[in-house]
């Protein structure tokens, strides 16, 4: 958006309630008239709170990212409530008392010659996404397109090389991966054990691919510079690899180095279950990280598979950025090993669904070569905190 901004704006707006009354939550996206380009968006719950109320909610929100990011713009506000757009077109008369302050702080907020349209609910599924993602605590707040993109590019794009002994810099281009935990499945929310491709292997949730949606369109200011996505084997990071790499317009590869740890009769079990029944394996493995849990794979087998793959994927991708999918205990093998950490710091790293990570490797002839971490545990706007406990711990 140039710094006049448009001459024209449409305001989106929806909400919502699962009860009516009941948790409620709005949706607003501004976008410029003539190109149809999303310049701002948001998603908020507000409590408990009637269907119409979520719409009032959501059509001032979207007057005030009009005023906000688009000041002196001509406004038309689209919506599939007939109700509100109806109220405050000044066709229908407003009587509910809930309704009368929100439409009077509408009318406050909206610019001279605001005009309100109906439009059927299909029309309006951007709207009605955002509320839907905010009841489901997936994002909160406003976005404002291109500035998390920006910054993630910098971090992925740019990374200033750690120093080099003598205080010398490497020039040469790092090779960099871009850590991608998979979405949340049925045995993530259910806090049960699940490995790789030796236990029940669930695919996605509806909730799961929500979330890999939201950290595929963050990162897809990443499709000229990322070269491949890499997956493990199993089910959930292969869905989840599959909509990064549609989005993003890449070829999907397969990684069997970076499966996650396998629990042998473990897998799809909670955590006080396998207390339950197996207390002296479970002490054992909480103390040893050479135990392998009910006859699967321990930590140190995990780190030995994980960092022979990094190795690999460090040769072949010399110099150029690769997407990863992969799992909790991957992912935080490869952190501490970034960080010269002990295994055991796996322990003390949390990693949220379809969570961000970035590291980088530099070469520097006739020295060690160095890596540093770019960024950890990093989830797209309007997603903050864990949606779910993470699948392992």
């Amino acid at each position: 958006m140039s710094q006049a901004g448009p001459a024209s704006v449409v305001v989106e707006a929806d909400g919502g309630s699962r009860g009516n009354p009941g948790p409620a939550a709005y949706g607003a996206v501004l976008k410029d008239a003539a190109t149809g380009e999303v310049i701002a968006e948001d998603g908020t719950a507000i409590g408990v709170a009637s269907n119409n109320v979520a719409e009032y909610s959501g059509l001032i929100a979207g007057l005030r990212l009009a005023a906000e990011h688009a000041p002196g713009a001509t406004v038309e506000v689209r919506m599939d409530s007939k109700l509100v757009v109806e109220q405050m077109s000044g066709r229908w008369k407003i009587k509910h008392p809930d309704m009368k302050p929100l439409a009077a702080t509408a009318a406050e907020i909206a610019p001279a010659g605001t005009t309100y349209t109906w439009v059927p609910r299909a029309q309006n599924s951007h709207a009605d996404r955002l509320a839907n993602e905010a009841l489901d605590g997936l994002r909160s707040g406003v976005t404002v397109a291109g500035d998390a993109d920006s910054s993630l590019l910098e971090e992925i794009q740019d990374p200033a090389p750690p120093l080099a002994r003598g205080g010398a810099v490497e020039p040469a281009p790092p090779t960099t991966f871009v850590l991608v935990r998979h979405g949340v499945t049925p045995h993530t929310t259910g806090k049960r054990f699940s490995g790789g491709l030796g236990g029940s292997n669930p695919g996605l949730s509806d909730e799961g691919r929500a979330q890999v949606r939201m950290t595929a369109e963050w990162l897809a200011p990443l499709e000229e510079r990322v070269v491949v996505v890499l997956a493990s084997p199993v089910r959930r990071t292969q869905e989840s690899a599959q909509i990064l790499a549609d989005r993003l317009g890449l070829r999907l590869e397969t990684e069997p180095g970076i499966a996650e740890m396998e629990f042998g009769r473990w897998d799809g079990m909670t955590f006080a279950e396998v207390a339950d029944r197996f207390p002296e394996e479970m002490a054992e493995w909480r103390s040893s990280l050479d135990y392998q849990p009910g006859g699967g794979e321990s930590f140190r087998d995990v780190e030995k598979r994980v960092l022979g793959a990094l190795a690999t994927l460090r040769e072949r991708y010399a110099g150029r950025t690769v997407l990863v999918v992969s799992h909790v205990t991957p992912i935080k093998t490869i952190v501490s090993h970034v960080l010269d950490a002990p295994l055991e710091s796996v322990f003390r790293l949390e990693l949220a669904p379809a969570a961000v990570s970035v590291v980088s490797f530099y070469a520097s002839p006739g020295e060690p070569d160095r890596a540093s971490l770019r960024l950890y545990n990093a989830l797209p706007p309007g997603r903050s905190g864990f949606d779910t406990a993470p699948t392992t711990w």
